[in-house]
């Protein structure tokens, strides 16, 4: 981006607001931005790249999709917006035209120049910048009296699933005014080919009340988005087990599984140094909220504190498997916001009665991952750590 043109045009406000956005929300249905590097003409923003192009250019040149395909994209939607609304984020400009695809046809959400955060609120609680594309804005957003920036994007995602499955908007008028009156009133119909449960989800979505408008979270519950149209229920099963994880799959057990002991690593003197505080450097490269690992010592034997790892996943309805070298993996069994959340606890032997363990998430939700450390592992591993490192 050129810097003169960005003054001239007055967006610097804009690019920073998106640059913040984009820092703070990470979803595999996010357009990632890795890096942001300036000269003294340019601005330069190194991101993910969607091979697939826009959405909107999949409808445009196909029409309207199967109901199927509608739900698959649908549900990576939600998936993502419910991410930025856990971080404070609202998009405020949701389209086809700002969802892309990837070379794998995953949908990516994209374009954060109009979002705004938390801290945008004024003091009645509510958002009052009217802005949007609009198609597809919130009758609210056009009243202009404020409005609740996570109900306004929910409505917008309606929309979207509107056009996937029609082909065309629901809203549509002589002019911009008879448009908007449509829109204020809820006044659209659905087309015959809907099935039920879809039509019931979006006069749901696309209610111009925004008090009784579906949350994300009645969404997620509703019976069309958890089981979706017939037609793809079983393309789901096979595909969930062509990528279904190891973890937790029953398998017939050696008999010296039992007795043998799991191997753990053996630290070096550089390498226990390297655990310290104050030589751990990469503070200086990541962020600590991007760093989501966390370690403790324990003066357990390997073989008690893997014993208790285990009793500790029985109880949070972890799956969990043990490697050969002193990793054990965890895994929960519902998607979260970001998948399914997974973490390795890997243990180091200092002497055969004293070990550093370290806990790293691996997949998932970043947010999801810390609460769960601190809300639950924490305290349920008190009686096997000495102490948890950075802990005064």
């Amino acid at each position: 981006m050129d810097k003169q043109k960005v003054l001239k045009a007055g967006l610097p406000e804009q690019i920073r607001r998106e640059i913040t956005t984009m820092r703070l929300v990470s979803h595999r249905n996010i357009v990632q931005l890795h890096e942001v590097m300036a000269t003294r003409s340019k601005i330069y923003f190194v991101m993910e790249y969607a091979k697939g192009g826009e959405l909107f250019e999949k409808i445009e040149k196909g029409g309207k999709l199967r109901e199927g395909a509608a739900h698959m994209y649908f549900e990576q939607l939600i998936s993502a917006v419910d991410c930025c609304h856990s971080r404070g984020v609202y998009h405020r400009d949701l389209k086809p035209e700002n969802l892309l695809l990837d070379e794998n046809e995953n949908l990516k959400v994209s374009d954060f120049g109009l979002s705004a955060l938390s801290e945008s609120k004024r003091e009645d609680g509510l958002l009052h910048t009217t802005c949007g594309t609009p198609a597809y804005v919130a009758p609210e957003v056009v009243s202009k009296t404020g409005y609740d920036g996570a109900k306004s994007d929910i409505w917008s995602c309606g929309v979207i699933l509107f056009v996937l499955a029609a082909g065309y908007l629901p809203f549509q008028g002589a002019n911009l005014m008879e448009m908007y009156r449509k829109i204020q009133q809820g006044d659209f119909r659905c087309p015959s080919w809907f099935s039920r449960k879809l039509q019931k989800l979006l006069y749901k979505i696309m209610d111009p009340n925004p008090s009784t408008r579906i949350s994300i979270h009645k969404i997620k519950q509703s019976t069309w988005f958890r089981k979706g149209p017939g037609e793809i229920c079983a393309l789901h099963e096979n595909a969930t087990r062509k990528v279904a994880p190891t973890l937790g799959v029953r398998r017939k057990k050696n008999v010296h599984e039992d007795v043998k002991p799991m191997p753990v690593t053996n630290l070096n003197a550089f390498e226990i140094i390297s655990f310290s505080t104050g030589f751990d450097l990469s503070g200086m490269f990541i962020g600590k909220e991007r760093k989501n690992e966390a370690r403790f010592t324990s003066d357990k034997s390997a073989a008690t504190i893997i014993s208790k790892l285990e009793d500790v996943a029985k109880v949070m309805h972890l799956r969990i498997r043990k490697k050969d070298n002193g990793v054990v993996m965890m895994q929960g069994k519902k998607e979260g916001r970001n998948g399914v959340l997974g973490f390795d606890m890997e243990i180091f032997e200092i002497t055969s009665s004293y070990h550093i363990i370290e806990t790293k998430q691996t997949n998932g939700d970043s947010l999801e991952y810390r609460q769960l450390l601190e809300d639950n592992i924490r305290p349920a591993l008190k009686d096997i750590v000495l102490a948890w490192h950075g802990d005064e």
